[in-house]
């Protein structure tokens, strides 16, 4: 089957958590020998940033990690952009959401217009549905087959609310590819690690009590990565005894847990507050990589992961320094929680798991003939 994937951004994750999953499915699917097409606007504002603060090597090595990942990129105006030849022969087009509202209205207008037969699905991997619905008007999905929302109660919304006719919860996942525990074979460089932006004052009061504060009266060696850090947050790390190091590529995060002994996950509050059930992919990816997880509140309704024994919970800052003592002091706690974290990754929480669904969502829309067709093509490539 052919695959036209619309995306912000494949080869630059900075400040685009999303890369991850994105270039785990894509991988996926062209191992199984599918064709794939990703298309992204050379100046988008990931890759941009990415080039203006740390020059070209990124590049080569998202293109040493990634081989059969090779975007394409369309420059210019997006209503100049090629879609009839960009479209031609495909059987499966997802547009995420971080494309242009203009964007994504001229796929879904040609397929009217075109009569083509391809399969046409959005992808939302963002909070606004529930904290900006208004900005949903923006998006035009009439002709769209339906969205993958990356969770639950997002699907939900799109069917109360009418804005899509369809709607799957299709979670983020580890690309095991990439994402697997490596040795380290030295003594740890530090006891915790951090991965993640400071988040636009969502939860600013959450990294003081669940990073800050703790790892200050531990006198943990901890190291914070992550963009887009105010002037008042790096001094507060500074203050903490944390040793910020800023943007970490995607691609290196597996190596970096393998020098710690502990790492955190602290969701923002719109998560939290407003969609239970989505972890967002940094779990995904501490769990895939064998390191000890603990995470500040968030519920679980899909009972994606088993709390308390893949991670440990801590509910307010009291907890978190007890059981990042616990895990650091502990090492059959430590060993236990890595293992039963990786067990539940592999076992449900894969790229591979997530391009089963997508298949299945898709031979539901496809006709019979390209349905058979494409069962052969999976069959082969296993």
């Amino acid at each position: 089957m052919k695959f036209v994937l619309f995306y912000h951004s494949l080869i630059s994750d900075w400040n685009h958590g999303n890369a991850h999953f994105l270039r785990g499915v894509a991988s996926e699917l062209i191992a199984r020998g599918h064709q794939v097409t990703a298309v992204e606007h050379p100046l988008n504002w990931s890759l941009t940033n990415l080039l203006k603060e740390h020059g070209e090597e990124p590049i080569r090595e998202f293109r040493r990690v990634y081989p059969t990942l090779k975007p394409r990129f369309l420059g210019g105006a997006v209503a100049d952009w090629p879609l009839d030849e960009v479209l031609a022969e495909a059987d499966v087009v997802i547009v995420h959401e971080w494309n242009a509202p203009e964007l994504i209205s001229l796929i879904g207008q040609h397929r009217r217009r075109t009569g083509a037969g391809y399969a046409l699905l959005f992808h939302d991997t963002h909070h606004r549905g529930v904290t900006a619905p208004e900005d949903m008007a923006r998006f035009d999905l009439r002709e769209y087959d339906g969205v993958l929302a990356f969770g639950e109660v997002l699907s939900e919304l799109y069917r109360e609310k009418g804005w899509a006719e369809r709607a799957w919860t299709w979670h983020e996942a580890a690309d095991t590819r990439v994402f697997f525990p490596r040795a380290n074979g030295h003594e740890a460089e530090g006891d915790l690690v951090w991965i993640g932006n400071w988040g636009d004052d969502e939860r600013t009061a959450e990294l003081h009590e669940f990073l800050l504060r703790p790892t200050a009266e531990l006198g943990l060696r901890a190291t914070v990565h992550g963009v887009r850090y105010p002037r008042e947050a790096k001094a507060a790390l500074r203050d903490a005894g944390l040793s910020y190091r800023g943007w970490l590529p995607n691609l290196r995060v597996p190596e970096a847990f393998s020098r710690y002994r502990v790492t955190i996950h602290v969701p923002r509050r719109p998560y939290v507050e407003a969609l239970p059930g989505i972890p967002t992919i940094r779990p995904f990816e501490a769990m895939a990589c064998g390191i000890p997880l603990v995470c500040s509140p968030w519920q679980d309704s899909e009972n994606l992961f088993r709390p308390g024994n893949d991670y440990l919970v801590a509910r307010n800052g009291a907890d978190m320094k007890t059981a990042l003592r616990a895990i650091l002091h502990e090492p059959e706690l430590a060993r236990t929680l890595a293992s039963n974290g990786l067990e539940t990754i592999r076992g449900r929480h894969t790229c591979a798991h997530r391009t089963d669904e997508l298949l299945q969502i898709v031979e539901s829309l496809v006709s019979p003939t390209l349905a058979t067709s494409f069962h052969e093509k999976d069959s082969l490539a296993s």
